[in-house]
């Protein structure tokens, strides 16, 4: 054998372990990542089929609670229901989508018997649990979910007259100025009794079932 054959034998002996570790190195780099995608998409999938199970089981709560009615205040034709509550939770637990979705959702049963009653309760149950979900993200703290409840709270009551106004007159036949004139004796009282039992009861109920939630890591 030549000695120019000999040089070349080695050449290729030599570079032909590098080939074969690079190409390793590279199929294993890309099992890596492929296997990384695939537990990821996996992940993602069990992740939001137990987020989509979470939201449903709220939606169900609000609709069992909404039917619980009964007077709160002397006027004993305006009844309270706790669905607010639920909303509440929803938002405090799973954000501010979560909150919209129950608020509107857990009113769907009443939409065919009371419309324009169920459209109004939507409205109050929105402007109550989706600030206040918007506020307790931003300060998750005990003084945060206080400072939304009260914030949504008051937007809750100010929809809730406002809508009144607007709304009754229109399925209960009566004139703009009857409806007015019971804003404050009798409807104002009533809304603050209402969202003053949905703030106490959230207040006291959440942190217990934000923790059973977390143990079960069914909690976001």
């Amino acid at each position: 054998m030549s000695v120019s054959s000999r040089i070349r034998m080695q050449v290729v002996r030599s570079v032909a372990p590098e080939a074969e570790g690079s190409a390793s190195t590279s199929t294993a780099s890309t099992s890596a990542k492929l296997g990384s995608h695939t537990t990821g998409v996996a992940d993602s999938g069990r992740w939001s089929t137990r987020r989509i199970a979470m939201y449903a089981l709220f939606v169900a709560l609000a609709m069992v609670t909404s039917f619980i009615e009964f007077p709160i205040t002397p006027v004993t034709w305006l009844k309270y229901d706790p669905s607010g509550i639920v909303c509440l939770i929803a938002g405090f637990a799973y954000g501010p989508a979560a909150a919209a979705i129950v608020s509107v959702l857990g009113f769907v049963p009443h939409m065919f018997a009371n419309p324009w009653g169920s459209l109004m309760a939507v409205l109050v149950a929105l402007f109550l649990s989706v600030p206040a979900a918007f506020i307790y993200r931003k300060i998750r703290t005990r003084k945060g979910a206080a400072i939304g409840i009260l914030v949504g709270a008051v937007l809750a009551i100010v929809v809730a007259l406002v809508s009144n106004l607007i709304v009754t007159p229109i399925y209960a036949h009566m004139t703009y100025q009857a409806v007015a004139a019971m804003i404050l004796p009798i409807l104002l009282p009533f809304n603050v009794a209402k969202m003053a039992i949905h703030a106490v009861i959230t207040f006291l109920i959440y942190k217990p079932i934000s923790n059973l939630l977390s143990k079960q890591q069914w909690l976001a």
